[in-house]
């Protein structure tokens, strides 16, 4: 049986990553992935916007590592990921929303964001065509920007394996090595391996090894639908996220960008969420996103859209991933429940991992790494958790 330092349970928006960062820092590593290549679950699902504007400090902090890491990437190891600078704007059309951006920016700011209140004819700048009736103004992060979620994947993985790490495709975990209450390795479809540590990076399938690890995994996935246009001439800079609540009802935001190649990629959240893993298409999509678009930024109605597709969100109860050692068994990393910013979380994790593993201490500041604890309360509320 081979034996490894490190075994990591897919190889997707986390695992590869933390591939990546654990073989720099000299592990052995394996990357067991169920699926033909890096990449190929809900990685490649996203729109790849990586931004920090979140309102907890763990993501605050873990993406801004993510940032410095992705817009560096080209210059560092020579492979282009498709870094797009340009940042994010949240614009807003209504007081209540205005007043919820404004207070989440003491918390952003303490924890290194960079972010302000921008007026209307601010926004209307940055945004060119924005719809300007009832513009109150909006939040604007220009440090954020956007990725290739086709070409991050292949980055981390050409980087991990030049320092050595092996990644076994098409090979699916189908139970636990164990020695008492420690996690000794993994078995899988085709072999047996043992190590030091194993990470699960499992994305929407995490809660299927709770059974295999006596370990309750709280990731319940839903779906959200996205879809990418023809490229059109190059004019938004950054991209939009949309919180007004949609006249069809149907919708609780929407958010948008235009990447390298000039195609108009965008999602939505549903109001009414489709719980599963089911990567079906809805009818609804189309109509709902097309008008909410429009409404927006007038000049997209000639838009011509290329294909659509739908993938999970895997959602813990608070909204927060679990980034943290397994208090039993042992031997066990969790690395799940991305709530759909694997993505953009997934360097600055994979940086956060390899440290707390390696060094037992974390990158990020140890206030913000507490909110990714597996033993936290998932139902109190985040003003409770930051005292």
């Amino acid at each position: 049986m081979k034996t490894y330092d490190a075994i990591i349970i897919g190889a997707g928006s986390i695992g590869t990553p933390t591939a990546c960062f654990l073989a720099q820092k000299g592990l052995k590593v394996l990357v067991l992935e169920m699926r033909a290549a890096s990449g190929q679950g809900d990685n490649k699902a996203a729109i790849g916007g990586v931004r920090a504007t979140h309102s907890d400090p763990g993501k605050i902090q873990t993406c801004l590592e993510s940032l410095d890491i992705y817009s560096t990437w080209k210059e560092t190891y020579g492979f282009d990921v498709g870094w797009k600078p340009g940042g994010y704007c949240f614009p807003v059309y209504d007081e209540k929303i205005e007043n919820m951006l404004k207070s989440l920016l003491p918390t952003q700011k303490k924890f290194g964001l960079n972010i302000n209140w921008v007026d209307a004819h601010q926004v209307a700048e940055i945004v060119p065509g924005i719809n300007k009736e009832g513009l109150r103004g909006g939040t604007y992060s220009p440090e954020d920007g956007q990725v290739s979620t086709l070409l991050a994947p292949i980055g981390f993985q050409r980087e991990a394996q030049r320092h050595g790490a092996q990644f076994n495709f098409k090979e699916k975990v189908t139970g636990y090595l164990r020695d008492g209450d420690t996690i000794t390795g993994v078995v899988t479809n085709k072999d047996k391996y043992a190590a030091g540590v194993v990470v699960l990076a499992a994305g929407a399938d995490a809660a299927e090894h709770g059974p295999m690890l006596d370990l309750d995994i709280p990731v319940t996935p839903d779906t959200h639908e996205a879809g990418i246009s023809a490229p059109v001439k190059h004019f938004l800079a950054p991209l939009i996220v949309d919180l007004r609540p949609g006249p069809e009802g149907k919708t609780v935001n929407f958010y948008f960008g235009q990447n390298n190649e000039g195609q108009i990629i965008f999602c939505y959240t549903p109001k009414e969420l489709f719980i599963g893993t089911d990567r079906e298409s809805q009818s609804e999509f189309m109509p709902i996103i097309a008008n909410r678009m429009i409404n927006l930024i007038p000049r997209l109605k000639n838009l011509l859209i290329r294909r659509i597709w739908r993938g999970c969100y895997p959602m813990t109860p608070d909204g927060v991933p679990i980034i943290d050692f397994a208090p039993n068994p042992k031997g066990l990393f969790l690395a799940v429940g991305m709530c759909g910013q694997g993505f953009m979380l997934g360097p600055g994790a994979g940086k956060n991992i390899a440290s707390l593993i390696v060094d037992n201490k974390p990158v990020i500041s140890d206030e913000a790494n507490k909110f990714f604890r597996y033993d936290r309360d998932f139902y109190a509320s985040k003003t409770e958790a930051l005292k």
